[in-house]
């Protein structure tokens, strides 16, 4: 793995500690800085010879924070699965000054650099999910509905995503259009905007029905317009949950829940075998 360049860990403390088991790489360099990230490999892994499906996650927090931090939990799990994860930084407000475009850019970017690295890196590129949280979803669902435009780069479009709370709609009616470089692009960019189409990666979403922030409605409205030409497309609702109910720190019953799903998720998929362990869990 010599060949990618290996950067320093971030400097907050906390970070330090939650990211110490982390492998740190950073995949895109561009004109603000260098983007990070972190990877967590499976017990024993040799990425000489080993080729092991990933799972991808964006943070969320509006576009406005830097949160590479919020998907660790599900790392260690997934890990343990077999699984490459990997909680990547994007550009945002509190990061280089970042726009909702910019976290589009940089989602597509890095799925695209694990593919193109996924030898050097042990990781199986016909098996990559991708996974996302409020703008992190919407990251995510760019990658995956976009057109893709780069002749040199592989296609960024994930096998799979999971997605929590996403932000699906940024017109005018819906989330964060505000927030874009102009409303124009933020209507243009819109995830549904981009729907229906063909043969989509088959996709989980998660959503409180008490989200103040992306209300449940939205993902309710996406998930049947994704289904309209044969896509999978499951919709988990969470009865009086907000905006942040999956997050270890926020719900543990939830966290558990929505892993627990996720996981069975990625084995309908056939991403990961079935965990022998799950019916102790039950």
């Amino acid at each position: 793995m010599n060949s990618l360049p290996k950067s320093l860990m971030i400097g907050e403390t906390r970070n330090q500690e939650l990211l110490a088991a982390a492998t740190t790489y950073v995949y895109n360099q561009t004109e603000q800085g260098d983007l990070h990230a972190h990877f967590f490999f499976p017990p024993e892994f040799n990425y000489q010879t080993d080729r092991c499906p990933a799972v991808v996650f964006f943070h969320g927090g509006l576009w406005d924070i830097s949160a590479a931090t919020q998907f660790i939990p599900h790392c260690h799990h997934f890990a343990s699965r077999g699984m490459i994860a990997i909680t990547v930084e994007y550009r945002n407000k509190a990061k280089m000054n970042g726009t909702p475009e910019d976290a589009m850019v940089d989602a597509k970017s890095a799925l695209s650099f694990f593919k193109l690295h996924s030898e050097s890196l042990g990781i199986d590129a016909t098996r990559i999910v991708a996974v996302g949280a409020s703008a992190g979803g919407n990251a995510a669902l760019a990658a995956a509905l976009h057109p893709h435009s780069e002749e040199t780069l592989p296609s960024p479009r994930p096998k799979a995503l999971i997605l929590f709370g996403p932000i699906s709609d940024t017109t005018p009616k819906g989330v964060g259009n505000e927030l874009f470089t102009s409303p124009k692009n933020g209507k243009l960019l819109s995830p549904s905007t981009h729907l229906p189409q063909k043969d989509l990666p088959p996709c989980l979403i998660f959503h409180g029905k008490a989200d103040r922030v992306v209300p449940y409605e939205f993902s309710e409205k996406f998930a049947k317009r994704y289904r309209r030409k044969r896509n999978k497309c499951e919709l988990m609702e969470f009865e009086n949950a907000g905006h942040t109910f999956f997050n270890f720190n926020s719900d543990e019953r939830n966290y558990e829940l929505t892993l627990r799903a996720a996981d069975h998720f990625l084995v309908e998929q056939g991403i990961i075998p079935p965990d022998p362990h799950a019916d102790l869990l039950q």
